[in-house]
């Protein structure tokens, strides 16, 4: 698997000169230093354990109007485009996807003294934790999807909400993290969302200070190290963290610790981090589920005030009714069905970018698939293959427009798709298809679109008379009548031939189930001891 870069990893107070904290390129200096070590550090713990934590045994309602007082709020998406929410399935129900961002903000003393650097003081903030939590519209099954921080994107335009100013759109590639300082974790969505064209329903957001003040309240998490690890090196680097072989429980800046190592697990790459981060992740989950003590009012007391102080979210959530509704939704699913994932990446000089594996992994969270290959198969009749309620046009009266899609990163647009396949619609008798010579999209399979629920029956009847499956019509915001995209999965001919789907998780994607708790880091013999 391509390895992130491998950085320095400091606790002292001062961060290198020339770090590159506010830089804007992709391929820039690498940050060194104490502050860019501090800012490491996976705070989704907070998050998801907040989450959770205030639909136990009703925990979330004491002092309701002070909680809720306690939560921040943010706009969920500063960005201009939009993505259309899926179609529920046959039940009614849709998917959730909610953005958890760990801020290495240092905006009070309490996150200045763990995340050190002094100079950085008030300084636009890094979102240097960044994963994607899918819930399933069946609620059956949940998939995360980590993006490594130095993920090289494309940040669009986004506006602050608070004061106006326009944040221009990066001028190239830039590392993901730092979008959070174009305007708010709204730009972070509003990322997330180009890059992957997943509709993203809800953000949280927590600091440094919320990571320790979490894990004390909630009493500790198991943890497992191979050996013993001590992460520091003989110029200082490391997060301090020094555990005996085995498991162990970990709270406050301990829990920190953990959550920050990179020197010392692994190969000392960012993925390392993150495989640390899942495996405390899927911990905290079963033990939450096991952790008989949280039934005791004084700790979810305690826990509820830490969770709702740690955390800034979208208006969707800016209560703790909310948050309760969202923590009933989350534990209906079992740790075995919970997947966690990285995104897959490749490394382009001392960042990274998506590969093919990655846009096969969002495929699969856009078309609610669940990543553990434990999906039922599609029977006939499933909400995609539904027949639509809306009555067709007669053929000759639907206008279809018909665009090209057939570009891919390996090839470019197949000539004349667009005009070919009009001209076939014409023979079958839609005489109102027409070819939209101007516009070359890159599409993996043939897609048809529609506005509006009163054009459904129009879109089908377009799809059945080329025998593209049901399931491939969709309703979007993003066209303003029937159209048809010819994919990649359509180059040549003017018959369609459904392709075999590949709906596998990519070994690449590294992934951790939920109920694995024999997992355990493997330590570098380097930052071992005795």
């Amino acid at each position: 698997m391509p390895l992130a870069t491998k950085d320095a990893e400091h606790t002292g107070d001062e961060e290198a000169p020339g770090s590159g904290r506010h830089g804007g390129g992709g391929g820039g200096p690498r940050r060194t230093g104490a502050g860019s070590r501090g800012r490491r550090v996976l705070r989704w713990t907070a998050m998801a354990l907040s989450v959770v934590v205030l639909g136990t045994a009703g925990a979330g309602y004491l002092y309701y109007q002070h909680l809720n007082g306690n939560i921040k709020k943010d706009d969920l998406n500063l960005g201009d485009s939009k993505v259309a929410a899926p179609t529920p399935n046959a039940a009614g129900q849709t998917p959730l996807n909610i953005l958890l961002i760990g801020s290495d903000a240092r905006d009070s003393k309490a996150n200045q003294k763990l995340g050190g650097a002094r100079e950085t003081f008030g300084a636009p903030p890094l979102a240097d934790v960044q994963m994607l939590l899918h819930l399933s519209a069946d609620r059956s099954n949940m998939s995360v999807v980590s993006m490594p921080r130095d993920t090289l994107v494309q940040i669009p335009k986004c506006t602050d909400p608070d004061d106006g100013e326009v944040y221009p759109a990066s001028d190239g590639r830039t590392m993901t993290n730092e979008s959070l300082g174009h305007g708010g974790p709204g730009c972070t969505v509003a990322t997330w969302q180009e890059l992957t064209g997943i509709h993203i329903d809800h953000f949280i957001m927590v600091d440094f200070a919320g990571v320790v003040s979490m894990a004390d309240a909630v009493g500790g998490v198991p943890v497992c190290v191979d050996a013993n690890i001590h992460s520091r090196d003989s110029k200082g680097h490391g997060s301090g963290l020094k555990l005996e072989k085995g498991t162990h429980p970990v709270k406050g800046e301990q829990a920190l610790q953990w959550l920050r190592t990179r020197y010392g697990f692994e190969d000392g790459s960012d993925l390392a981090r993150a495989k640390a981060q899942h495996m405390y992740m899927t911990s905290m989950v079963r033990e939450l589920r096991e952790n008989a003590t949280l039934s005791s009012p004084n700790k979810l007391r305690k826990l509820a005030e830490q969770a709702t102080r740690a955390l800034t979210v979208d208006p969707g959530l800016d209560t703790v009714k909310k948050l309760y509704d969202l923590s009933n939704e989350l534990r209906k699913v079992e740790p075995e069905r919970i997947t966690m994932t990285t995104m897959p990446n490749r490394l382009v000089g001392n960042r990274v970018e998506p590969t093919e594996d990655a846009e096969q992994l969002f495929r699969l969270v856009r078309e609610d698939i669940s990543l553990d290959g434990k999906d039922a198969p599609k029977k006939t009749g499933d909400a995609d293959d539904k027949e639509s309620d809306d009555p067709a046009a007669p053929d000759a009266e639907i206008a279809v427009q018909v665009q090209n899609g057939t570009s891919t990163e390996a090839l470019g647009a197949a000539n004349g798709r667009a005009g070919t396949v009009a001209g076939q619609l014409a023979e079958l008798g839609f005489t109102g298809a027409v070819a939209d010579q101007s516009t070359i999209l890159s599409e993996d399979r043939t897609v048809v679109r529609y506005p509006s629920a009163d054009l459904e029956g129009d879109a089908q009847a377009v799809a059945r008379s080329l025998g593209i499956p049901l399931g491939s019509v969709k309703k979007s915001t993003e066209v303003s009548g029937v159209t048809l995209v010819v994919g990649a999965d359509w180059r040549e001919d003017t018959a369609y031939e459904a392709p075999e789907q590949d709906n596998t998780t990519p070994d690449s994607a590294d992934v951790l189930n939920g109920a694995d708790d024999e997992a355990c880091m493997h330590v570098d013999p380097n930052f071992s001891w005795s």
